[in-house]
């Protein structure tokens, strides 16, 4: 068995700048709505996916924003998309999938407990992530989990991550904090770009293994001294971006692998919302249904 693992809130943020604009009856915006519900019954058609946990953003601040004042906040969201994060959690749940509406925690941390619980579950063969997202790159094991980006068909194994990065999965949060991420307002350290980055923690792995003195690395990398430098200044605020890079593996899920089993789409539930949304081409696409 395959468990898929969606990250909601990268799918609706995709829809949006994807899919065409449409509105609802009452004139709301529902374009990225529309699209993810595409999408989700897309992944549906696949013959291998028969366990599927869905996780969104509920809100798109978290603990995180507590620990550092300049990481993302939903500031720059478009209304009419951050109008539609509620909507996009009902069609989820419409479809039948289990949801998990992070508001404390982000969707990210919900699928790494979730790769961390079920990733060697009897039973379960591969997990699949699918999100392209760097931070997922953490979580991946082998070809036992395993990312997906879905858009361009692209799977990415422990060997594809060490291609593209230059360093192991384990690595990828000491890589983030060092080289930055923007997306997710991390600054990381001055002089530290992502190929020298990716030299020093190919041979140290983590960053508290890093030798202060550049005179004891034991790789070459041009700049050393600079950058020992500026990473000795920046030692404490550079462990607080490890953190914040670093997927939690604590976020309360209740359901059971059975649970996420997909059992078909909530009838009654399904057709409501389509009815609201003016979705009704999209009305008999799922091909199972339950009760419930």
């Amino acid at each position: 068995m395959k468990l898929h693992l969606v990250d909601g809130t990268y799918e609706l943020f995709r829809a949006y700048y994807g899919a065409p604009p449409s509105n609802a009856p009452d004139g709301r915006p529902v374009g990225a709505t529309r699209g993810l519900l595409q999408t989700l019954l897309s992944l549906l058609r696949q013959p291998d996916v028969t366990h599927v946990g869905v996780a969104f953003d509920h809100i798109v601040e978290s603990f995180r924003n507590e620990l550092f004042g300049g990481y993302k906040t939903g500031g720059g969201v478009p209304t009419d998309l951050a109008n539609q994060f509620e909507l996009a959690e009902r069609v989820a749940r419409a479809l039948g999938f289990v949801v998990w509406p992070m508001v404390e925690f982000e969707a990210d941390d919900a699928i790494a407990t979730a790769v961390a619980r079920w990733a060697e579950a009897p039973g379960v063969d591969q997990v699949v992530i699918c999100s392209p997202d760097k931070d997922m790159m953490q979580l991946i094991r082998g070809q036992d989990v395993v990312s997906l980006d879905r858009r361009r068909q692209i799977v990415i194994d422990y060997k594809g991550v060490v291609e593209k990065f230059g360093v192991e999965p384990g690595s990828i949060p000491d890589y983030l904090a060092l080289v930055g991420d923007t997306s997710d307002g991390i600054p990381g350290v001055p002089r530290w770009g992502a190929k020298s980055a990716s030299l020093v923690l190919k041979r140290y792995k983590r960053i508290e293994a890093i030798p202060e003195n550049p005179m004891l690395w034991d790789v070459s990398v041009r700049g050393a001294k600079s950058m020992a430098n500026e990473l000795k200044e920046h030692r404490s605020v550079v462990d607080l971006y490890k953190e914040l890079a670093t997927l939690r593996l604590d976020v309360p899920l209740t359901e059971s692998l059975e649970d996420l089993k997909w059992k078909g789409a909530r009838s009654s539930e399904y057709n409501i919302l389509c009815s609201e949304l003016g979705f009704q081409t999209l009305a008999t696409a799922p091909s199972q249904w339950r009760d419930d």
